[in-house]
């Protein structure tokens, strides 16, 4: 699979898909993730170690969250160094006033939006990644 840079290759082949749990993002001050609690991403800050759970797991452990999300992987394998993607697909999503948290990862992009939010984020995204004029026939 070779990574792509094209901006215009990057949203036709973009295909997102949903995964299936909900997802919140937690703080740890003291930087341990607690036994039996896998992450999907983990990240040092200042303040702390964020984490990004499914929200199963931090219910039923008691962790404290404040941001219910649903991840949209775009599975087009994107290039570290590709420019303009997630930017068109950031401002299409703020003109909607869709909140989107981005992790970008070696093969794929994953897109955090509010749970709520998630059929209108894949309609965005499905919008962005029909050929031109698709939505025109």
């Amino acid at each position: 699979m070779e990574a792509s840079r094209d901006l215009e290759q990057l949203l036709r082949d973009m295909t997102p898909v949903v995964a299936a749990p909900a997802y919140v993002f937690c703080s740890f001050a003291d930087r341990r993730l607690p036994a039996g609690v896998n992450a999907v991403c983990l990240f040092n800050e200042a303040e702390g170690l964020t984490a990004i759970l499914d929200q199963s797991d931090a219910d039923r452990l008691g962790i404290a969250y404040d941001f219910t999300a649903r991840m949209i992987t775009l599975t087009v394998h994107s290039d570290l160094a590709a420019v303009g993607f997630l930017a068109v697909i950031s401002t299409k999503l703020a003109q909607a006033r869709i909140a989107c948290n981005v992790v970008s990862a070696f093969y794929h992009d994953h897109l955090f939006v509010p749970a709520e939010r998630v059929d209108d984020a894949m309609n965005i995204l499905r919008a962005l990644s029909a050929p031109l004029g698709a939505a025109e026939a």
